[in-house]
């Protein structure tokens, strides 16, 4: 679940010159919290463990994740890793049916919006009293904590914007977006790309129903987050009707792809993501992903600002979190190899920004002079939403269904013309009121 708030302090990032100073700011017992030193443990004649450890991400995360694992076992000959990763899509249906099954991985890789849920089911162990937390950028902490302990580690932190064809727009003979345009930009450069379109091309994806996309509109026209603190809906239908329509109109002049084609879509997939198949040219993006979709096409694509109104329509997040299973039976082999993974130089090389720029502040401050120009475009994303982004924290618990199962139906409906904008708030705004408290 999400919430953003406008940014009243920018305490995030650390683009430019990167990174807070004041990282060190404790966070109670827990942040002088210290770890047994790694390096012992490979001289010592410890118990052979095997840790499951399970993400999702593109193939340079897998990559990267897999080298810091063998890196880990170099240095500590006890411990081997038995890993599971995959794509985005399916990844918590699997992880959730696993932890039914009190069957989860030691270690699994957590979004932010699903930490909440879990924490109130007593579904990830206590974190803050095993893992040095002093380095970490303070700001991304508070979304893995609950009553003062911390349930999940932060890995690094992300923007919100969109990616395009760059190499496409130019042939075209169109001017690119710069950061800082407007929704109205947005869809003006569509009814102006729209004689130039190619046979089977198209400007966007279909993103009627898309949630990420109508809070960037929601908050950008200032109607503020989708469900309030207290578990309330909060969708205003004025904008809600105008995004839908605008996106109506927009199917109806050929300008997204037809509904069969736009639920084809896979996002980094080199054989389904329909930006890398040149059949549109815009699509939203986290900063951290760019060098993923510039590995299939170097130099065809850039990033620019989430659209905006009023308000900024992007935001800044963390990207990510480790957990540790309140079933592992390496409870501690398990601790030790995540401080390991968020707080060693060593592994900070490896991993680079696969998962947006690193939480630890010292770490981030590190990779900077070495980073490929492909990061680069990403940090510049990052430096541009933070003068006025929005910010993220997780929402009331109780509303992920309303989001992952809900959400998608009415996203559907519109998509395939099998309801109106009409409806689809109605349908959206009744089904929330299994969830409000």
């Amino acid at each position: 679940m999400m919430k953003w708030k406008r940014l009243q302090i920018v305490a995030v990032l650390l683009v430019a010159t990167l990174l807070l100073a004041a990282c060190g700011g404790g966070k109670g017992d827990n942040a002088g919290a210290k770890p047994s030193d790694n390096s012992s443990a490979s001289n010592s004649a410890s118990e052979k463990v095997k840790l499951r450890v399970m993400w999702w991400g593109s193939q340079p995360r897998h990559e990267a994740t897999l080298k810091a694992l063998e890196l880990y076992t170099e240095k500590n000959p006890h411990v081997t890793f038995e890993p599971e990763y995959s794509g985005m899509d399916g990844y918590l249906d699997k992880l959730s049916t696993q932890a039914a099954a009190h069957n989860e991985p030691d270690i699994f890789q957590m979004d932010p919006g699903w930490i909440s849920d879990w924490t109130s089911r007593n579904q990830l162990e206590e974190l803050g009293s095993k893992i040095k937390l002093d380095e970490i950028t303070p700001s991304l902490l508070p979304i893995g904590e609950k009553d003062g302990k911390q349930f999940a580690v932060p890995l690094g932190s992300v923007a919100f914007g969109m990616i395009y064809d760059k190499a496409a727009l130019e042939k075209l003979g169109v001017t690119p977006p710069q950061d800082g345009w407007t929704w109205d930009d947005f869809f003006a450069l569509a009814e102006e790309v729209k004689p130039k379109l190619a046979k089977d091309q198209y400007f966007t994806l279909d993103y009627a129903g898309n949630y990420f996309m109508f809070s960037a509109f929601h908050y950008a026209k200032g109607k503020d987050v989708l469900i309030t603190d207290d578990g309330k809906f909060n969708i205003d239908e004025a904008a809600f009707l105008e995004w839908t329509k605008k996106f109506e109109q927009l199917r109806n002049e050929g300008l997204v792809p037809p509904a069969d084609l736009n639920a084809s879509d896979k996002e980094m997939d080199p054989t389904a993501d329909l930006l890398v198949n040149g059949k549109v040219l815009f699509r939203y993006s986290f900063s951290n992903n760019y060098t993923t979709w510039d590995s299939m096409k170097e130099g065809a694509y850039d990033l620019v600002t989430m659209p905006r109104a009023e308000e900024a329509g992007g935001w800044l997040k963390p990207s990510m979190f480790l957990s540790l299973s309140p079933n592992s039976k390496h409870k501690e082999e398990a601790a030790k190899f995540i401080d390991w993974f968020v707080n060693d130089p060593e592994a900070g090389a490896i991993l680079g920004t696969a998962r947006g720029v690193p939480a630890n502040a010292k770490i981030a401050e590190s990779l900077i002079p070495n980073l490929p120009e492909g990061e680069k475009v990403g940090m510049k994303l990052i430096d541009a939403t933070t003068p006025d982004g929005q910010t993220f924290t997780t929402g009331p618990e109780g509303w992920v269904n309303f989001i992952d199962k809900d959400w998608p139906l009415v996203r559907d409906e519109l998509s395939f013309g099998r309801t109106t904008p009409e409806k689809a708030y109605e349908s959206l705004k009744k089904a929330s009121q299994e969830y409000e408290q």
